[in-house]
């Protein structure tokens, strides 16, 4: 199940445009970039395939996050299922370059969508995401970043604003030109601005990185 809203090109310039003419700084970095993907091209994969994606990329590099997802999936033989997720040894899952605590977060994650306390497959149909995220961080080891970026890149969601990614804070620190590091509470707060696209512009505080 991918996600069932699909902003298009036209949209995204339109939002694109509306926010740069909210702020003068952002715009600049809007121009120097490709337009927005958010909502754009859902990733044809499962939700509970990009929950384990992203718990495993959880603090790694993206090379090295894409090297030990390839080699877990090989373990379920291509078939990033629960049932075969489950069916998993730790010590397989440790040769394979995942931590013990991420272990453990998949395990549950795969537990979790087995017993149905989680719909993982209809995530996409709950409108309200304070509720996906309590339902998601309910889960042992999956904290904000993690459901952050799931509902971003998996469900198109356009008004997250993913605070306690460092990449996130980095890319507005240099976009406003700040001498000292924000904080995560001072980052929430210069958001409020930019709702409802808060996803569209943590997309280009990484971009203004690159």
């Amino acid at each position: 199940m991918t996600s069932e809203m699909t902003i298009s090109q036209t949209q995204m310039k339109k939002i694109a445009k509306e926010l740069s003419t909210r702020d003068k700084r952002l715009a600049r970095v809007i121009d120097a970039h490709p337009l927005c993907t958010i909502g754009r091209n859902p990733k044809p994969v499962t939700h509970f395939e990009a929950l384990v994606e992203s718990v495993i990329s959880q603090q790694l590099a993206v090379k090295a996050a894409d090297t030990i997802y390839g080699r877990v999936k090989d373990l379920t033989k291509g078939r990033m299922v629960p049932g075969r997720i489950a069916d998993i040894s730790e010590a397989d899952m440790r040769a394979a370059g995942v931590s013990g605590a991420k272990f453990k977060t998949i395990q549950g994650l795969a537990d979790a969508a087995l017993s149905k306390k989680i719909k993982i497959n209809t995530l996409h149909e709950i409108d309200d995401d304070q509720l996906i995220f309590d339902q998601l961080t309910s889960l042992w080891g999956i904290g904000p970043w993690t459901v952050d970026m799931f509902m971003m890149f998996q469900l198109g969601r356009l008004d997250i604003w993913p605070t306690g990614d460092l990449g996130v804070r980095r890319g507005w620190e240099k976009i406003y030109a700040l001498k000292a590091e924000i904080e995560p509470k001072a980052l929430d707060k210069k958001g409020e601005k930019f709702r409802p696209y808060r996803s569209v512009v943590a997309w280009y505080c990484w971009r203004a990185l690159s």
